[in-house]
């Protein structure tokens, strides 16, 4: 379940929007005070969505858009002419009063948005990795028969079944048929 970190300087209005999003499967919920506690929450782990009331106990919370990870996003939840005074563009708005579905549906939204980002953002293999992925699929390609496709879904497969990374498993595969093909 994705976490989501709740904050709002009336402990009431937190615990309400965290029992909401829990109670619904929506997402385990961190609750705090203040800017500060929310940074330390993120340092320690990912949560894709940061749900706050424009003013925190220890200033506004648009301040808090520039400190967030990039699979973070800030929404304010608050009333209108509250929101307005925030001009920060990346950040979320949703004017109250919402309704139960309205808060769901914008927090999943704003999930899913977070878990994309995060698959952007993921490392990408290194050259000598991907030089090994290579080189074994152009040994299955030889030797095989196979089309290159082919080839790479055979290399995933095998990573899959064995749980190992694709150029450990390019490793492996390298090695099986250089030796097979010394004998």
């Amino acid at each position: 379940m994705d976490t989501v970190i709740v904050a709002f300087e009336n402990p009431a209005l937190c615990r309400r929007f965290s029992d909401l999003l829990e109670s619904t499967g929506t997402a385990r919920c961190l609750t705090c005070r203040s800017g500060d506690q929310v940074r330390r929450l993120l340092s320690k782990q990912t949560a894709y969505c940061a749900i706050c009331s424009p003013h925190l106990t220890d200033g506004p919370a648009e301040w808090l858009c520039e400190d967030l990870p990039p699979v973070c996003s800030l929404l304010l939840v608050g009333p209108q002419h509250m929101l307005d005074a925030c001009g920060n563009q990346d950040v979320f708005k949703l004017p109250t009063p919402i309704r139960k579905e309205e808060a769901l549906n914008t927090v999943r939204m704003l999930l899913q948005f977070g878990r994309r980002m995060e698959r952007y953002l993921r490392p990408r293999r290194s050259g000598a990795d991907q030089e090994l992925v290579d080189r074994a699929k152009a040994l299955i390609i030889e030797r095989k028969g196979l089309s290159e496709e082919e080839a790479h879904r055979l290399l995933q497969r095998r990573s899959m079944d064995s749980q190992t990374r694709m150029s450990q498993t390019a490793r492996l595969v390298i090695s099986e048929l250089e030796l097979s093909q010394e004998e």
